[in-house]
């Protein structure tokens, strides 16, 4: 019984895991399509995003 319970507990803990993800996603593409429906005026006000060439990553500016 209890390699039931195991797996029980992990099926739930996926289940919980895609969940979240689905529900972070669906926020995120709410917050882009937000931003790419936004007026010509307030596109060009948001910050631009630059490549810093020491480290790689993007950064606003």
């Amino acid at each position: 019984m209890p390699p039931l319970i195991l797996v029980a507990a992990g099926i739930l803990g996926g289940a919980a895991l895609v969940r979240l993800a689905v529900r972070e996603s669906r926020r995120i593409n709410r917050e882009l399509d937000a931003a790419r429906k936004a007026p010509a005026a307030e596109q060009e006000r948001m910050p631009k995003l630059r490549r810093d060439p020491d480290t790689g990553t993007y950064r606003p500016g």
